[in-house]
């Protein structure tokens, strides 16, 4: 796990943990993840409905009230966490309220990125046998919620701006070399340097698109 491998791996300069479920992080898991200094403070932490509803159909252990708690003790415990999760519109069961209270949800917990799917059929399981919403209902829902998100995500870009961050970066091509923050934002600095693989502090000077621009200090 997360723990081990750190302790393993002196000479590595970061942790990010992979997908998480939510009923699966305890409260000694965060207080144990809060003394790495090299954790990524980045949770990707699947949710699939903010309707409890809904979580119930899916046969999900844990409510929404439970998700949001837990957003709140990993935002309180980590500076500068960010939160990414997916969700699930369309499911069988799923009628506009329920709809509209995952959208309130997805407000409420701010996330700082979200991937949107609608619902599709997987043979053998219980929902493939329940009656089904409609094409247009499940790609008109993803397509609005995807629409609250994306600008709740673009929000959370701007307030990146004037800020002095750590910078991994991945990429160098075209004039521009891009990485990433420790909790995942994706930064762009327009240079002829190749600075693929090191670390640099970098002044975030404007947020477009999905990434934000800034300058190496």
């Amino acid at each position: 796990d997360a723990l081990k491998l750190a302790e393993k791996y002196d000479a590595i300069e970061r942790v990010r943990l992979g997908s998480l479920e939510p009923d699966h992080i305890t409260d000694d898991m965060i207080d144990e993840l809060g003394k790495l200094s090299k954790l990524c403070p980045q949770f990707h932490i699947s949710v699939q409905s903010g309707c409890n509803g809904v979580l119930k159909a899916m046969n999900r252990h844990y409510t929404a009230e439970d998700y949001i708690n837990l957003c709140h003790k990993l935002r309180s415990t980590f500076s500068d966490a960010t939160i990414t999760t997916d969700i699930l519109v369309g499911f069988p069961s799923e009628s506009d309220d329920d709809f509209k209270t995952t959208v309130e949800f997805a407000k409420k917990v701010s996330f700082e990125k979200v991937h949107v799917f609608p619902y599709s059929v997987r043979e053998g399981t219980k929902a493939a046998n329940m009656e089904q919403l409609t094409k247009h209902i499940k790609e008109s829902r993803a397509a609005e919620l995807s629409t609250i998100t994306e600008e709740i995500r673009r929000e959370y870009l701007k307030q990146q701006i004037g800020k002095t961050v750590e910078v991994l970066f991945e990429v160098s091509k075209d004039g521009y070399t891009e990485g990433y923050t420790k909790n995942y934002t994706p930064v762009r600095v327009f240079t002829q340097e190749n600075y693929q693989g090191e670390i640099k502090q970098v002044a975030i000077k404007n947020a477009v698109n999905d990434y934000c621009e800034g300058e190496i200090i």
